[in-house]
């Protein structure tokens, strides 16, 4: 069964986010809140610990994750940014976005499509941010949901993720609660940003 730890969601606990972090670094998976819902993830850069996801998931392998950055100079290591997008990104993160963008070669080809795009989000959500600073690492994120048959069942908080993950987990953040509206995932592969799903953050600074 998955550990649970109460994390303070305006202001974490450092003692706690490192212990989260030990989790991630030794290959864990781990489950916490952001600005959107409660996510699952793992470092990127652990091969076993992303399979493990897919596995979790119920997902192809040739359908990558998103991953979360812990700002705009971190995401240009892993994301070819245009001059459009740096503005436009810099206006609208941290925030309730995942941007589809050109990968780097520092991504790991598992985290790619098979157009080497990458979607990457900086949540606004001081516990994500602290996991991120202290890891170093981009860590791969999606939603705390089953896809198929309970797909669309929310999830607001720790207590119900560990209802639906807490046998496949090795750690549960309960941050509060969250109720889920997924992220607006918008291209800025050219420079004309394409919305390719509308969810909790605003498109008019993208149309």
């Amino acid at each position: 069964m998955a550990r649970l730890i109460e994390i303070n969601p305006y202001n974490p606990q450092p003692r706690l986010i490192s212990q989260a972090v030990e989790v991630l670094k030794k290959g864990g998976v781990i489950c916490y809140p952001t600005d959107t819902m409660y996510g699952i993830g793992c470092d990127i850069f652990n091969k076993k610990a992303v399979s493990r996801v897919h596995q979790l998931k119920r997902r192809p392998k040739h359908k990558p994750f998103s991953f979360m950055c812990s700002s705009l100079t971190n995401i240009s290591e892993y994301g070819h940014v245009a001059n459009t997008a740096y503005r436009l990104m810099r206006k609208n993160l941290p925030g309730p976005y995942t941007f589809v963008l050109p990968g780097t070669k520092l991504v790991p080809k598992v985290m790619l499509t098979k157009q080497k795009t990458v979607g990457i989000r900086v949540p606004d959500h001081p516990i994500c941010l602290a996991l991120l600073e202290e890891l170093g690492n981009p860590v791969l994120t999606t939603s705390a949901t089953l896809e198929g048959e309970d797909e669309g069942q929310p999830v607001c908080d720790g207590f119900d993720v560990d209802r639906l993950f807490g046998k496949q987990v090795d750690l549960i953040i309960d941050g509060g609660e969250v109720y889920p509206d997924p992220s607006t995932v918008i291209s800025l592969i050219t420079d004309q940003p394409e919305i390719l799903r509308q969810g909790k953050g605003d498109i008019a600074p993208f149309i």
